[in-house]
């Protein structure tokens, strides 16, 4: 047996790079060139493909940065790179790269300036090739057609099957900047498989490690084998830690592990041209993530950890990492949230004898630890006293207690985590939204000092003096008073978020005057609108018709919950207009309309785009439960309020509106929140009103996607399937799910799907909001983490 599973181990081996040249190939001639802007590809580049086409080594534009030397997939509408030789330096239109008369790779600038070279130790390389495993070589000559140089031996952040690492893979910054990130992935020569952090560091220090295969003295190299296998290998080839196993052929499937931008390790497949398989056509995750949640590990050391400084991680379902900043921090950079957050508001001063106590206040974080920012910690004390001791302290920028036990944190926080197992929280120190800053005192404290010195000046001087600094002091004074109130003034109207305050006449002007009206219901109309100063000219403006008048406090206060919203299932709010009468929210613009639009028009999405719109907006409302500062009820989860992006990515719209209605607004026939037939019962009963309304409303939902029907149709062919609800419960107590996709020949052939997702939809709709599960656990159903069990009818009580 054991000799077996060296075999199987083995076999693969043969065709690792080394070995790689069998492969066919086009040969590069000596002398070729390519020139970035001007080629045969649809990104404005150059390239050489491999013979199946799979493969392209040349030029890549990255928008208006510049271009790439990169190797990618070359059949996937989304380029995807695997390797690039000038990560960390893009070079200009007309830039060459030159396979040499010497048989070298060379990178210049249109001005001829050298920006990347092969280095050979020798010049007998006879041509070039890209192969279809992804590799480029420059081979040399003679009979044993020796490889001089391939891409396989210098990786940047991705792995290909056949292909082995003894060396390091620097993660990208971000999903969109190639350049080298904060993690390192390391083969160690002792055979140690290490994850470090930060990957460069100015002074000469250690990283700190945060995962290790725990293979020193056993392994040897980092394997990806031609059976889809990513794992360590002893010198004789066997496998002593394997990280990813199980995976899909890597005939029907395109292979690429690649190291993050966020530190985590991860396997993707993609299906090839010629797979008929149902898996979408998107690279998907395969097995688990190296680590799991990257949120937890980093704890120490140089750096701020997963996030930035003054942010704290959090892991999704999709075991990716979000950064937050606390309530009263914002984005260093909104397009950027691993740069951390700063305090939007004047920390607490050092320098009056009487501590400013009433002025502040604190942002609770259930779960939340910020390791490695201690200076001072007490045991046996109770959370209000943990509290006082933090508020008396100007040095102090946050306290963690749990079970009588109190940690004080210095500024800038550092490692902020969420994490479950934790018991205790954080305390993040924030000034009061009514408290004005200290600074205001500071100067009038100037100002009579100013006027102390001018009035001495003036006792002792001639009548000359006076009439010259009698109006010197009085330009003084109010020089001093603008001062005070450009410093007053300079506090946001909303603190704690990145919004834009747009006017009236802004948007006015942004709309053509609310001409190009996108949709409209019975609180708000929204209106397309252009708006040249922002990254995305498109915004959607909701124009408020029905907001509650009990003034500006509770219109800021739900603004401002719904702009610490961040999330991929979310439509972001961009701005806000508050000029009585005007009240309007300024959204992204989302290019495909609603699902409405796509589910019950004439251009239908596939089943396997319904279930990623599925699954989108179950996340999406699984945030706004359970993962946001302030839980946000939707109270209105239809169709109509589910928007597509450009990539067909569910975003969910309207979150958080419900407390900006008047109190007697409708939106049907009933005096009730939500719309009528995707209410839950509970609103009827005078029961409590929970995020299981919002869980019904999916249920429904998901029942529309999977049947491409609205949830009553007065035309239905029986009277028997007009109720959407009744109708699929009927369907599935007689075993008869198929005739709700009767006319789907793509999910009929994914019956076993279709059948859970009707179990799920019908537990979604249970009359007992108890019997209902989260949002959490609909998500684990709909990814197949849970067995969903048979439900029973919805409507019995």
């Amino acid at each position: 047996m054991a000799s077996l599973q060296k075999l199987f181990y083995f076999f693969p081996l043969l065709l690792l790079p080394s070995f790689s040249i069998s492969e066919p190939y086009k040969n590069i001639s000596l002398g070729s060139s390519l020139t970035a802007g001007g080629g045969n590809s649809n990104n404005n580049g150059s390239y050489w493909p491999s013979p199946s086409g799979d493969f392209a080594f040349g030029f890549l534009q990255l928008g208006r940065k510049g271009f790439l030397l990169a190797i990618w997939f070359n059949k996937i509408p989304q380029n995807t790179v695997v390797w690039s030789a000038n990560r960390n330096n893009l070079v200009p239109a007309g830039s060459t790269v030159q396979l040499t008369t010497r048989g070298q790779l060379l990178l210049n600038g249109p001005g001829g300036n050298q920006t990347w070279a092969t280095n050979l130790l020798d010049n007998n390389a006879a041509y070039a090739a890209m192969l279809d495993s992804g590799n480029f070589i420059l081979a040399g000559t003679g009979n044993d057609y020796s490889q001089l140089w391939q891409s396989f031996d210098t990786p940047t952040d991705t792995i290909l099957p056949s292909q082995t690492i003894s060396g390091d893979l620097i993660a990208p910054y971000s999903e969109s900047d190639y350049s080298e990130g904060r993690f390192r992935l390391s083969m160690e020569s002792n055979g140690n498989l290490v994850l470090t952090y930060p990957a460069t560091i100015p002074m000469r220090a250690t990283p700190t490690s945060y995962w290790e295969s725990k293979t020193a003295g056993s392994g040897n190299r980092l394997v990806f084998n031609l059976s889809a296998s990513i794992y360590v290998s002893a010198r004789n080839e066997s496998a002593v830690k394997t990280l990813t196993s199980n995976a899909p052929s890597t005939e029907d499937f395109y292979h690429r592990a690649i190291f993050e931008y966020d530190g985590v390790f991860r396997h993707y497949v993609y299906p090839k041209p010629h797979n008929a398989s149902p898996w979408p056509q998107a690279w998907s995750r395969v097995s688990n993530s190296v680590p799991p949640n990257i949120c937890l590990p980093i704890v120490s050391g140089l750096g701020s950890g997963a996030c930035g400084y003054n942010s704290y991680c959090s892991i999704g379902d999709d075991q990716r990492p979000t950064c937050h900043c606390p309530r009263g921090y914002d984005y260093l950079d909104p397009n950027d949230a691993i740069k951390g957050c700063k305090p939007s508001f004047i920390p607490q001063s050092c320098d009056d004898p009487i501590p400013e106590i009433d002025a502040f206040e604190y942002f609770p974080i259930e779960n939340s630890d910020w390791p490695d920012s201690d200076y001072e910690a007490f045991h046996g004390v109770d959370e209000d006293w943990c509290r006082r001791i933090c508020l008396e302290d100007c040095f102090c920028a946050a306290v963690v207690f749990q079970e009588y036990k109190c940690w004080k944190k210095k500024f800038p926080l550092s490692f902020g985590r969420i994490d479950l197992n934790f018991t205790g929280k954080a305390l993040i120190k924030i000034r009061r939204d009514n408290s004005t800053s200290i600074l205001p005192n500071r100067v009038k404290k100037d100002r009579d000092k100013t006027l102390v010195v001018i009035g001495s000046v003036l006792l002792g001087s001639s009548g000359f003096l006076i009439f010259i600094l009698l109006p010197t002091t009085f330009l003084i004074v109010l020089g001093l008073k603008k001062k005070r109130s450009k410093i007053i003034d300079r506090r946001p109207e909303i603190l704690g978020v990145n919004l834009r305050i747009f006017s009236y006449q802004e948007l006015n002007k942004a709309t053509n005057g609310f001409t190009e009206q996108l949709g409209s219901g019975a609180f708000a109309t929204v209106y397309k609108g252009i708006i040249g100063s922002m990254d995305n000219n498109l915004v959607a403006v909701k124009k408020l018709d029905n907001v509650v008048k009990e003034g500006d406090q509770e219109f800021k206060a739900e603004v401002s919950a719904i702009a610490r919203t961040n999330h991929k299932n979310l439509v972001q709010l961009l701005g806000f207009c508050n000029e009585e009468p005007h009240r309007m929210l300024v959204y992204e613009y989302m290019p495909n309309g609603s699902l409405a639009d796509f589910l019950f028009g004439s251009s239908k999405p596939n089943w396997y785009q319904r279930i990623q719109v599925a699954i989108g907006t179950a996340r999406g409302l699984c945030y706004l439960h359970e993962e946001c500062d302030t839980q946000i009820i939707h109270c209105d989860i239809k169709p109509q309020n589910i928007l597509l992006d450009a990539y067909l990515e569910a975003r969910i719209s309207d979150f958080g509106l419900a407390k900006l209605l008047k109190k007697n607004q409708t939106r049907t026939m009933t005096a009730i929140r939500g719309t009528k037939g995707y209410v839950a019962p509970e609103w009827f009963k005078s029961l409590p009103i929970t995020v299981k309304v919002d869980v019904y409303s999916f249920g429904i939902l998901l029942l529309e996607m999977i049947c491409c029907r609205r949830s009553f149709e007065m035309k239905a062919e029986n009277a028997d399937e007009m109720v959407l609800a009744d109708w699929a419960y009927d369907c599935f107590r007689k075993r008869r799910v198929k005739m709700l996709v009767e006319n789907d020949e793509e999910a009929k052939e994914d019956m076993k799907r279709v059948e859970k997702f009707v179990m799920i939809a019908i537990w979604c709709i249970q009359e007992k909001p108890l019997l209902r599960p989260s949002m959490k656990k609909v998500i684990q159903m709909l990814e197949g983490a849970v067995e969903v069990s048979t439900p029973p009818d919805p409507s019995l009580c």
